[in-house]
């Protein structure tokens, strides 16, 4: 088995990878790059491969950057089978459309509004693209083993990281000898609301890993807890706002839930609460469709119907219009707004109108990609661009690292631990600070082998 990797390899986002078994080509992720400089230019680029020559792709997770691409991919011709969780179709269904919208309606903004020696680009995929990518999609449950080409086995194991997030164990079998892959997707913490622990996995020969927070680890959730209820006790004193930067698959559903679980401990009935993102509300339902899916607590909230789409003082803002009246909240508002790294949606005109005011709270609940403009304030910038303007950093800004999707280093440390042999390990899907810290990690705990490759890079399994 021939692993080659491609994108997410030495950053965060753009996961790809691709494999060869007996003449046949399996891809593992089709994502898009972002927050880099240059997203645009690499997205569109062409493939480092033949579309038409993959003959299965498999989808970890629905996040844009495991999935972004894979219209794309059907346009650029290929015509395969796409296997992924049933809750990944549902909510990829939503986030692929939202994108397609995004790049149409930026396309024609380009030619409403030409600049000098610029040629407008057509949008990288439009929603036909996004249908036909839709109907190749296949449902496959977790722990259900299905041969998706000859002697080739995938087996689909919760990952803990968004609804429907997988691990993916690749088996392939030739000549009478099984070797076995081990691609971790994105893992989730332990004890993450809604969702499920990650699963372990007993066996392989070789493993692909995320290593996000490769060289962090992230604050208890007892703690993360108390640091969210003095955010909102300081900010009622303070009498500003509260913008939280989040995204709409995952941070949005577990922040509605803490909101639910604390809402009269945190006082949160002394504010007017807001989420305004439409695909976020759309995303919210979908959760709300895959009750099987959730963690016992989180069935049993469900199951009261006291779940976060009845909270007595949430707004869930549709139109443009109902975005642009919060702009004139000046106080005792908590606005959740995508996007999660504030590179665009209607979190930018949120941060217009509250990033000066010093009574105003900023808090990040996500990782913040490098080149983003989160992470130029989340990494203390005294003033940053927006809509032609330059907008000083006056209001106080949290990072609430224990909200994170990813497992921190101990959590990816001991879900690899539990693969019997610490068989090698390939770290993807991480910044080489990250990396390179969870790789000496897991040299010094487990004794094993550990890769960092490059775009471009093969190995063998």
């Amino acid at each position: 088995m021939d692993i080659e990797f491609y994108g997410a390899a030495g950053e965060v986002t753009g996961s790809c990878h691709r494999l060869e078994i007996g003449g046949k080509r399996v891809l593992l992720d089709c994502g898009m790059v972002q927050g880099d400089r240059d997203a645009d230019a690499r997205n569109a680029a062409e493939f480092p491969f033949d579309p038409k020559q993959i003959d299965a792709l498999v989808l970890s997770h629905a996040h844009m950057d495991h999935t972004g691409r894979v219209p794309l991919l059907v346009k650029r011709g290929f015509g395969g089978p796409i296997y992924t969780h049933p809750a990944t179709i549902d909510l990829a269904a939503i986030l692929l459309a939202d994108s397609a919208h995004i790049a149409q309606m930026d396309a024609q903004d380009a030619l409403r509004h030409p600049q000098p020696g610029v040629t407008p680009t057509p949008p990288l995929y439009t929603q036909d693209d996004v249908d036909a990518a839709m109907k190749l999609m296949k449902p496959v449950a977790y722990d259900q083993p299905l041969e998706i080409l000859p002697g080739v086995k995938m087996t689909l194991r919760d990952a803990g990281h968004i609804l429907g997030s997988a691990t993916v164990q690749v088996a392939a079998t030739e000549n009478g000898a099984t070797r076995t892959l081990l691609f971790s997707g994105d893992l989730g913490q332990k004890g993450t609301p809604i969702l499920c622990d990650p699963e372990t996995v007993a066996a392989a020969d070789a493993v692909i890993m995320d290593s996000t927070y490769g060289n962090r680890l992230h604050k208890t959730r007892e703690d993360t807890i108390a640091e969210l209820a003095d955010i909102f006790a300081a900010a009622h004193k303070d009498g500003g706002n509260v913008v939280i930067p989040a995204f709409a698959v995952g941070r949005t559903q577990e922040l509605l839930y803490f909101f639910t679980e604390h809402f009269n401990e945190w006082g949160l009935d002394r504010f007017r609460m807001f989420l305004d993102s439409p695909m976020a509300t759309k995303v919210t339902a979908a959760y709300d469709r895959h009750e099987d899916l959730f963690d016992p607590d989180a069935k049993k909230l469900w199951s009261m119907r006291q779940h976060p789409l009845r909270l007595p003082n949430l707004t869930f803002t549709a139109s443009g219009d109902d975005s642009r009246k919060i702009n004139e909240i000046h106080d005792h508002a908590i606005i959740i707004a995508g996007s999660g790294m504030c590179e665009g949606g209607r979190i930018r005109h949120h941060l217009l109108h509250n990033l000066a005011n010093p009574a105003a709270h900023i808090v990040f609940v996500g990782y913040q990609a490098e080149g983003t403009l989160g992470r130029r304030i989340v990494g203390g910038a005294k003033q940053v661009g927006l809509f032609g303007h330059q907008i000083p950093v006056r209001a106080r800004v949290h990072t609430v690292g224990g909200l994170s999707a990813h497992a921190d280093r101990d959590g990816l440390s001991d879900w690899y631990g539990a693969v019997a042999g610490h068989p090698p390990v390939w770290l993807v899907h991480g910044e080489d600070d990250g990396r390179a810290g969870l790789a000496d990690w897991l040299k010094q705990k487990w004794g094993c082998a550990v890769n960092m490759p490059k775009p471009g890079d093969k190995a063998t399994v």
